[in-house]
């Protein structure tokens, strides 16, 4: 008898160590997280970093080691101009943004301003509205049939544009328009907990509002804007839409533009290709490790005190008309004339000037094709498909994970820089990665929308932390103890407990991977085959062939029910925020 207790508790105990310690449920569950989390984000980057350094010959043969391709790409004169360029488009349309949703958002959450709704409205119909679907708008807005160049050849006579939009500059300021919401949005944060008592105080001693505005409110906010700056400028110079619909037919190269045309070119350099993506890996890498230093410094810099803190409305007095025409101008230049322009096009057979002669061509032909014919329905299927799979599994995968990390299990430290991996992938290289990873697989799932779920999933990974991290977060770990001394085991703890207190915060985290799946376009154009277009490759390719009409009676269509969900996110958020600041 005790010869076959000592065998079992040996049994038991052989290898139920991890890290040198032995291994509890949530210790397994933090284990096999890192498996999971290791099979799905280091794949993509090794099959980069591999093919780079791999020579290929006739027919795709791969042969030996060769630096052959990253040679060729300090040597090509294309490395350093996209470089430059991709440099200037990013900084500038960072500063635009910053300029329109800083100030926003300022206006709507520190002052008593008017027409605050429209702020917000902008927000959430930009939102749900596709990035492809936007840039068209301006395109039309700013090309040589819009107002702006109709209007100057009416005037002068002259064929030259007043504004060429194909250009560094057309660029740069759709990129920054396109951006604006969302600073609006994450800035707000900031600004909404921001302590009024140091604005008070600073106009008591006699500073005037400007001084009040750029020596203090912007003072505080500085840390959390420096970062929000560097997390824009990332963005943008990872962002494919504009510079493939707006640099591309006026010849300004980026370098995501350079990497899309090196895998159309025919035959496909993949080998040159994955260089110039390990090169954009390697500087959002760099630029991450600043930004991630910059907001840990943001705490530096709180203001909330804990002691009868109420975020107090700045009064703007005489100045309050000039706030209310700042949020009207931008309600109008970010949301009614993209919009406009876009439903003006989708009642049109083709694109025309907006002028009397004009309207007798106004057709619903475009509507009506799109709601009939089944090639958009299974569009919308598809999309739809992706987005709601990506984003429920985004969901469970990353309600575990922060879980792990807040409480400090085993391996938390792990999980948590696995979990930002993909964040050094634009949208577009890791697209080519998982191409060769598809391409490579046992079993076929290239063009299938199987290979865009797995992209999707590696890509808002770190997204769907964010969410879930802050809500454990929130959760006192007391209530995680009482549930272990009533005898409730790690699973039955997670999902009795923390899972029902985390709802709202995973339902925020759900609609909004959702809505920014729905928006991609970069990775599934370079995954999706004829059976699994997504809404923005459809709408991207109808573009190229000249389809506009139907390209915005579908992109308004679906802009309408994408919004419907946005209002849903952002209800969620304020009802967080107004649970932390009672407002």
């Amino acid at each position: 008898m005790t010869h076959i207790q000592t065998r079992n508790a040996s049994v038991s105990a052989w290898p139920r160590l991890w890290l040198g310690q032995p291994l509890g449920q949530g210790n397994v569950l933090a284990f096999v997280l890192v498996v999971v989390l290791a099979l799905l984000v280091l794949p993509p980057l090794l099959v980069l970093l591999r093919i780079s350094f791999t020579e290929f010959h006739a027919g795709f043969r791969e042969g030996g080691f060769t630096f052959q391709h990253y040679v060729g790409l300090i040597q090509s004169n294309t490395l350093f101009r996209s470089t430059v360029n991709s440099v200037l488009f990013a900084a500038l349309s960072t500063v635009i943004s910053l300029i329109f949703g800083g100030i926003l958002a300022w206006l709507v959450e520190r002052t008593d301003v008017r027409f605050k709704p429209l702020a917000f409205l902008t927000s959430v119909v930009s939102m749900g509205t596709p990035y492809i679907l936007y840039v068209t708008g301006w395109l039309f807005l700013l090309g040589k049939a819009g107002p702006l160049n109709r209007t100057w050849f009416e005037l002068t006579g002259s064929p030259a544009n007043l504004f060429e939009v194909n250009s560094l500059a057309g660029m740069v300021l759709v990129e920054g328009f396109l951006w604006s919401p969302l600073v609006f949005l994450l800035l707000s944060a900031t600004f909404r907990a921001a302590n009024a008592e140091m604005e008070e105080a600073a106009r008591m001693s006699g500073a005037s509002v400007a001084d009040t505005i750029l020596r203090v409110s912007f003072q505080l906010a500085r840390p959390a804007i420096v970062a929000l700056a560097l997390f824009v400028f990332i963005r943008n110079l990872e962002a494919f839409e504009v510079p493939a619909l707006v640099g591309i037919p006026g010849n300004v190269s980026v370098l995501t533009t350079e990497i899309y045309r090196g895998m159309k070119h025919m035959p496909p350099d993949i080998g040159f290709v994955s260089a110039y993506a390990m090169v954009m890996v390697a500087v959002i890498a760099i630029l991450l490790h600043y930004y991630g230093k910059l907001s840990d410094r943001a705490e530096r810099f709180a203001s909330i005190t804990g002691k009868g803190f109420r975020p107090r409305p700045f009064r703007l007095g005489r100045l309050r008309w000039l706030g209310g025409g700042i949020i009207l101008f931008n309600f109008f230049i970010v949301l009614v004339l993209p919009l406009g322009a876009i439903f003006w096009m989708s009642v049109l057979p083709f694109v025309q000037p907006i002028r009397p002669s004009a309207f007798r061509a106004i057709t619903w032909e475009n509507y009506q094709r799109v709601l009939t014919d089944s090639y958009y329905w299974g569009l919308a299927g598809n999309t739809l498909i992706v987005a709601g799979t990506v984003a429920t599994l985004v969901v469970a995968l990353t309600f575990l994970t922060g879980w792990v990390v807040a409480r400090r299990k085993r391996g938390a430290r792990i999980i948590d820089q696995l979990v930002t991996v993909p964040l050094v992938f634009p949208g577009l290289v890791l697209g080519i990665a998982m191409l060769q990873l598809a391409l490579r697989a046992p079993v076929p799932i290239y063009g299938t929308l199987w290979i865009i779920i797995l992209g999707f999933i590696i890509r808002y990974v770190p997204y769907g932390m964010r969410y879930s991290f802050s809500g454990v977060l929130q959760i006192h770990t007391e209530l995680e103890q009482a549930a272990a001394v009533s005898g409730a085991n790690t699973r039955e703890m997670l999902f009795k407990v923390v899972a029902p207190l985390l709802v709202p915060a995973l339902a925020s985290g759900w609609i909004f991977v959702f809505l920014i799946a729905t928006k991609e376009m970069s990775m599934p154009l370079l995954l999706a085959g004829a059976q699994s277009q997504t809404i923005p490759v459809a709408m991207f390719e109808l573009w190229t062939s000249g389809q506009s009409g139907e390209v915005a009676a579908l992109g308004l269509i679906w802009a309408a029910a994408m919004t419907v969900l946005s209002a849903s996110f952002y209800a969620l958020t304020r009802q967080a925020s107004a649970a932390t600041f009672g407002k």
